[in-house]
């Protein structure tokens, strides 16, 4: 009895052991720290079974119904054929899925079941994704969300500081204000995809900094979708009910924005905004007519990283849980034409693209000449 006892109690100890495979958590540092950056000092390290390539990626995305996400879409296929990462790929799938989390738990979950070996996905919302790292753990699948995180230390993620860059809206915004005399006044805050962890995170920061400013502050809200047309809509109609603003704190669809305040006769105010090359060029030429604004990059190139890290892990490199991607900025004074934003290509075309400490380079005419379908 007591044989079979033990026995039995082994076996319950191995199914649990092949229940949670997944990664190994192990000490520092990881590989090419300048590129997989640790979040923080705490962060911790993980480390897969080595294993031989090359291999089975996909792109699970979610939304696909703005700019951001079509060159993310766009960009993840480019350098799926970048000649420094073809080789190391057997097979590769981008899906999009839509905003139900269901059926994009549903995508990841089929993928891990055909074998695929890591999986890239922008996360519909910031929870309830326990049973697909279950899953992905139980099949040593790679899972790295990114852009759009999980609120989970369980997978790899790579992302930059979303709340640090609603602070640092904010800060640029109320810094103008006061340069011209303002502590307090009415702002338009442009908000992203409800729902999603990056929108939640650039709202905190922002308003982080005007509690601490100690101004009075009215901050009437909207919600873009981090979309031109609907921003501009929103923008638009916030202006025809509250009038005018002191400033504006828009999280994306910066382009729709800028292009409310042109429709309406709004005077241009100091502005936050995404990495539009559209944004970009308002920036430089209305500056002197007072859009004294800031463009931060959440860059549709974090697919590259997140690919780039996929395989990495996968090669049993020690890899830091938690990736933290430098935020690019430029400010209205130091835009410069074909350095930070180009005159020829389109106003949707997102800027940032190259990251050097990653050997990431990719061109603009690689990602516009792909398509946004699922391939």
């Amino acid at each position: 009895m007591k044989r079979l006892i033990a026995l039995s109690l082994a076996g319950v100890a191995m199914s649990c052991s092949l229940a949670w495979a997944g990664p190994e958590v192990v000490s520092g540092p990881g590989v090419n720290p300048a590129c997989f950056s640790p979040w923080a000092e705490d962060t911790k390290y993980f480390q897969w079974e080595e294993r031989e390539g090359p291999f089975k990626i996909a792109v699970v995305n979610g939304f696909v119904g703005n700019g951001w996400r079509i060159q993310m879409v766009k960009t993840a296929k480019a350098f799926a054929e970048d000649p420094a990462i073809k080789d190391k790929i057997s097979e590769f799938k981008v899906v999009s899925t839509g905003t139900d989390a269901a059926v994009q738990l549903g995508a990841i979950e089929d993928f891990i079941n055909q074998g695929y070996d890591a999986i890239v996905t922008i996360a519909v919302s910031p929870d309830g994704f326990d049973r697909v790292i279950r899953l992905a753990d139980r099949n040593d699948v790679v899972l790295v969300p990114f852009d759009n995180v999980l609120d989970t230390d369980k997978v790899m993620q790579v992302n930059e500081d979303q709340i640090e860059m609603g602070r640092m809206y904010a800060e640029h915004v109320l810094a103008v204000l006061s340069s011209q005399g303002k502590t307090s006044g009415k702002l338009l805050e442009v908000r992203g995809l409800a729902g999603n962890s990056v929108d939640r995170d650039r709202s905190r920061g922002i308003h982080q900094v005007l509690d601490e400013s100690g101004g009075e502050w009215e901050v009437i809200s909207v919600v873009g979708n981090w979309d031109d047309g609907t921003a501009k809509k929103v923008v638009s109609d916030a202006i025809a009910v509250h009038g005018e603003f002191d400033g504006v704190l828009a999280q994306g669809g910066t382009n729709g924005v800028v292009q409310a305040l042109l429709d309406t006769g709004h005077p241009m105010v100091p502005m936050s905004g995404e990495a539009e090359n559209g944004y970009r060029k308002a920036l430089a030429k209305y500056a002197t007519d007072g859009l004294k604004g800031i463009s931060i990059g959440q860059s549709p190139g974090l697919v590259a990283i997140s690919m780039k890290a996929a395989i990495s892990a996968l090669e049993g490199n020690v890899m830091p849980q938690l990736i933290s991607v430098p935020l690019p900025v430029a400010t209205y004074d130091e835009l410069k034409d074909g350095t930070n934003y180009w005159s020829d290509l389109p106003d949707n075309f997102f800027t940032v693209n190259a990251f050097p400490p990653c050997d990431v380079y990719i061109s603009g005419p690689s990602i516009m000449a792909q398509t946004e379908d699922n391939s």
